[in-house]
């Protein structure tokens, strides 16, 4: 089947399954779009679903998703360990087959546009769909928070949104909408309360502090768990497979006398990727075939 795109919607939303299950409903309204993952953390307070379809089916099913996530999340009420800036934290666009990210680049340009005109919701483009170098990544939008981010948009033109209004939407917050290639999102979980400990070692790892090449790495704390956790992207799984950036981990909390409690994975996973993993030990509870986005795209006939 060609012209297939994927989507990765986050949203600040994990603890209510009412409003999850309403998300979900939302995207499967539409036909020929279907849900390939869910993936929820308490702590984060995030929730993550995997979605792909046609160009022209995905425009509309992201579109009520995020609708319905303004509706049903109050970022107002929102505590959670995960950085965030709307209801619908971020909205990526990845070509998979027969899409092209031209494509990608055009529909995150419609969605946003349509999300800032009949939602009222600031819209800021990144990566691929991005027209401003100096916000082309998530982390430099992301910066400081929503409190940071308001204040460039009151202060500095050139922090205008690219759709929208120019404040914040009082429940939903504002809006990352954008097209980026594939990236794998995983999180080693440490033997340690100190959350400090889990930020040196995401500075330690990350490629903007001169570690791993195309790897973003953050430090949060797990209360429910009782343990912090290095949560990482692969931007490039050539250039960093999981397996180098989990060892790289590994390592630095070894030489501050701490231990790996498990890895796991939000989303999926390409095929590819996975076997690269073949022969190393990265302490997944469980990492399987059923787990790539390969096999979840066949099994819906997508594939």
């Amino acid at each position: 089947m060609a012209g297939i795109v994927e989507s990765i919607p986050n949203f600040s939303e994990s603890r209510d399954p009412v409003v999850i299950e309403k998300l979900k409903s939302a995207l499967a309204s539409v036909q020929g779009v279907s849900l390939l993952d869910q993936h929820r953390d308490v702590d984060h307070h995030r929730c993550v679903l995997t979605v792909a379809g046609s160009v022209e089916s995905m425009e509309e099913a992201v579109f009520s998703v995020v609708a319905k996530a303004s509706e049903l999340i109050n970022l107002q009420h929102h505590a959670g360990q995960h950085p965030r800036l709307g209801a619908c934290d971020v909205l990526p666009f990845v070509p998979l087959s027969g899409s092209t990210m031209e494509q990608c680049v055009r529909l995150a340009h419609r969605v946003g546009a349509r999300i800032g005109r009949e939602l009222r919701i600031p819209v800021f483009l990144y990566e691929e769909a991005c027209e401003r170098p100096f916000r082309k990544r998530l982390e430099q939008i992301r910066k400081g928070g929503l409190e940071a981010l308001m204040k460039r948009m009151a202060t500095d033109r050139a922090w205008a949104p690219d759709f929208g209004p120019a404040e914040p939407h009082p429940t939903a917050g504002v809006i990352v909408v954008g097209a980026r290639y594939p990236l794998i999102a995983f999180n080693v979980l440490l033997q340690s309360h100190d959350l400090s400990l889990a930020r040196d070692i995401a500075r330690t790892v990350r490629s903007s502090n001169g570690g791993l090449p195309a790897v973003k790495a953050i430090g949060l704390e797990l209360k429910s768990q009782g343990c912090v956790q290095v949560s990482m992207n692969l931007t490039n799984y050539h250039q960093t497979p999981v397996y180098v950036a989990f060892e790289a981990v590994k390592r630095a909390a070894a030489l501050k006398g701490v231990t790996v409690v498990k890895s796991e994975l939000v989303g999926l996973i390409p095929q590819e990727a996975l076997a690269q993993t073949e022969g190393h030990d990265l302490q997944f509870d469980a990492l399987t075939q059923a787990q790539t986005l390969e096999h979840r795209l066949e099994q819906c006939g997508l594939g």
